[in-house]
């Protein structure tokens, strides 16, 4: 391994970082001009947190699939492919099925109840202050963990493309990418940030697309010719050698999973944690509150669905194909790791200027993402906890967007830091742990308080509480943190608890946090206020005019 850093420089092929850096600055100066000619529009708290419920369902479609495909979905997921093979294209499977079970649970039932933010749905039939509080910590702690994905996936990103290896000069670019982020948020607000989604959904599924195609021009066959040079990078691997696998064991699976009890058990906790994540993930569900019907709601489902679908079919390629094409070792000896694995591929496709399109998309993606997660995180903050807690629904609509913007320049702040620390993990794994803690903390909630009448508000403030903090504990005590190689801090061990992934115990212990509190509190006696919800939530009756179906 030590044979491989050192030989860095020359493995990596970075392509051109002149070329490289002017492809990027042309992207950040066309989406800032983006965000600047919507951030005009931008009066109201409306306005900032949904975009005023002004767009269609195919823009929104657009926009959604840009919130969804993250740099997890890019980045991450072809280098796990790359290296783990089958065990990788888990996270694909997991990702898709679980936009389905999103979709099919709480997505219009929580836009017909809600307005801004997630704590609107949970405390409507609820006490207000103690859920929109415990609301606001469950919204805050998912998307600050999904911001740390996306910087350190950015920071690997800019680091491959100017072939910096440097702890230092690494950790600069995630600082870089941070700032951009708080600029786009606090100019554009959402109507801004949809924009720069749209723009990036179109381009980055047209990315892998093409890609896709090249893929196959270059080997000069199908699948099977594509799986052969796979295994065959694999087995003339120094890499893989020192692992003790065979390469042809790449595509079976169990290769990261399967070698032992625990990690079977870590990959059931992984699965369960990506199928029922995304279903408490606030700055997906807050997309629904951007279109001014239910019609176009579903409307925009149907084109997410289609294109998020495309893509991940596209990752199983690119995975391979970054395997049989650049191989483990270079993947590995690249600033960023596995990480690394799309831009080289797009390198070896089409040279320096492919290289640098494709990165600057991987890099617009990261850039709408953060600012969605931003956002939501800021909406929470200003709207749950300012707005309706502290000012007891008194603050003015200036005064919340001006919270939600200190909250932005706070969570930028503290990502970035976050981020440097976490450089060296796979993204879609970091995002892995994001899922979890919606998982346990978030989806529990909504679930109970949509289809269980006698749910309570003690129910809602236990299930939180327990979910998240049994969630951020056992992330603290796992591997992920300390005590390996890959950790954050890897050269701390405090592990006790033997599995990355902890949804499969503390999604059990949300879930279970809600019956005992809903049965050991007090009933709240907002009997027509839940049955208002239940109407709400399955007709949109009082959300908006009637429109012909």
């Amino acid at each position: 391994m030590q044979d491989l850093i050192l030989a860095a420089p020359e493995a990596a092929g970075a392509g051109n970082p002149i070329l490289n850096i002017a492809v990027f600055a042309i992207f950040i100066v066309v989406t800032l001009y983006v965000v600047t000619r919507a951030g005009k529009t931008t009066s109201e708290s409306a306005d900032f947190y949904t975009g005023g419920s002004s767009f269609s369902g195919t823009q929104n479609g657009l926009a959604i699939a840009g919130d969804y495909l993250s740099a997890a979905s890019f980045l991450g997921i072809v280098g796990s492919i790359a290296l783990n093979g089958y065990d990788g294209f888990l996270y694909s499977i997991g990702f898709f099925v679980a936009w389905l079970v999103a979709l099919l649970l709480v997505a219009e039932p929580l836009r017909n109840v809600g307005r801004f933010t997630m704590a609107d749905v949970l405390s409507f039939r609820l006490r207000q202050k103690p859920v929109r509080v415990a609301a606001a910590f469950g919204t805050l702690f998912v998307s600050l963990f999904y911001l740390i994905a996306q910087m350190a996936g950015a920071g690997s990103l800019v680091s491959v493309l100017l072939d910096l290896h440097g702890f230092t000069a690494q950790a600069i670019c995630v600082a870089v990418v941070g700032v951009v982020m708080i600029i786009y948020v606090l100019v554009g607000g959402m109507k801004g940030t949809t924009y720069v989604q749209m723009i990036k959904a179109v381009l980055l599924v047209a990315g892998v697309a093409i890609m896709t195609v090249l893929v196959f021009i270059k080997i000069r066959g199908g699948m099977g010719t594509l799986f052969d040079g796979a295994i065959g990078a694999h087995a003339a691997s120094d890499y893989i050698a020192a692992q003790g696998y065979e390469a042809s064991e790449i595509m079976k699976p169990g290769l990261k999973y399967g070698a032992t009890l625990t990690s079977q058990i870590d990959f059931i906790s992984l699965g369960v944690t990506l199928v029922l994540g995304t279903a408490g993930l606030p700055h997906v569900l807050m997309r629904f509150y951007t279109v001014p019907t239910a019609k176009e709601a579903r409307k925009s489902v149907t084109w997410a669905i289609v294109l998020i679908g495309v893509f991940y079919l596209f990752t199983l390629v690119l995975g391979y194909a970054a395997a049989a094409l650049v191989g483990p070792d270079r993947i590995l000896a690249a600033p960023g790791g596995a990480n690394a694995a799309a831009p080289l591929l797009a390198f070896e496709l089409g040279g320096s200027l492919f290289m640098a399109l494709i990165s600057a998309v991987a890099f617009a993606t990261v850039l709408a993402v953060v600012s969605g997660l931003a956002i939501t995180a800021s909406a929470s903050i200003a709207h749950d906890v300012y707005a309706s807690v502290i000012r007891d629904g008194e603050a003015s609509e200036d005064e919340q967007v001006r919270v939600s913007r200190i909250t932005v320049v706070i969570l930028g702040i503290v990502s970035i830091i976050l981020g440097i620390l976490a450089m060296s993990q796979n993204v879609a794994f970091l995002v892995s742990l994001a899922f979890a803690i919606a998982a346990s903390a978030n989806l529990p909630t909504i679930l109970y308080s949509l289809y269980w009448k006698r749910f309570n508000t003690t129910g809602a403030v236990v299930s939180i509480y327990t979910g998240l903090i049994s969630a951020l504990l056992l992330i603290f005590l796992s591997p992920a943190v300390s005590g390996a190689e890959t950790a954050m801090f890897p050269n701390a061990d405090w592990s006790i608890f033997p599995l990355t992934s902890p949804g499969i115990v503390s999604i059990p212990l949300g879930f279970l946090g809600g019956i005992i509190g809903t049965f050991l509190g007090k009933p709240d006696n907002f009997e027509e206020k839940q049955a208002e919800m239940e109407v709400r939530s399955l007709t949109g009756v009082g959300v908006e005019a009637p429109v012909d179906h």
